[in-house]
């Protein structure tokens, strides 16, 4: 864990997997990032993202038990499937380190990375790792390379309606473009609009 305090991964286990995928299928395999560090992301787009993805980021330590038990109690209540509770700092050891199973085993390893990075990273580099590593669209990581992709700027000059579309997308990020929001996608948007003053970004700490 040592060495992303100081510097990126050169890749990821997910982007690994995208890489398979593509040659398995004949496809060019398609790769756009650019690192951007966390003081020059646009504040929008990071209050955007904890809304959506982990709103207790800040105060929980890699594992979200409150999140859990809503989204347990809420499966029973439903019927349905429980709903993700992935902190995004489990996020970010799964899209490090992680196949996509779901088995017992795989997800024992994954709360085990998540409460190594915890003790070894800064809240503030964990959210800076996550947003520069995870999928945003086909062939496109981090958030600098889909604010280029979808709007034409850089993850600093996001507006908050943009990055209320990204984070959006991040659901499902090859289904919705930013860039062509389709009805659901707008209606993600304006929920994460309302609530975006609900959280405080990670200090320098």
């Amino acid at each position: 864990m040592r060495p992303l305090r100081t510097a990126p991964p050169a890749s990821t286990a997910f982007m690994d997997l995208r890489a398979r995928e593509a040659r398995a299928a004949g496809r060019p395999l398609r790769k756009s990032q650019r690192w951007i560090s966390y003081n020059r992301i646009a504040p929008s787009l990071i209050r955007a993202v904890l809304v959506t993805e982990d709103a207790a980021f800040w105060s929980h330590d890699g594992i979200d038990l409150d999140e859990i038990k809503a989204s347990i109690e809420d499966s029973i209540e439903t019927g349905e499937p429980p709903r993700g509770a992935s902190t995004i700092t489990q996020q970010l050891a799964k899209n490090l380190y992680l196949s996509p199973s779901r088995n017992p085993t795989r997800k024992l390893t994954e709360l085990y990375i998540t409460r190594r990075l915890e003790a070894s990273l800064s809240k503030r580099r964990i959210l800076e790792l996550y947003l520069n590593l995870i999928e945003w669209g086909d062939g496109i990581w981090g958030c600098d390379a889909a604010a280029r992709a979808y709007f034409g700027v850089s993850a600093s000059d996001l507006s908050p309606s943009q990055a209320a579309l990204m984070a959006g997308a991040i659901i499902n990020p090859r289904r919705y473009s930013p860039a062509h929001p389709n009805a659901r996608l707008l209606r993600r948007q304006a929920i994460i609009l309302r609530r975006m003053g609900e959280v405080t970004p990670p200090s320098s700490s």
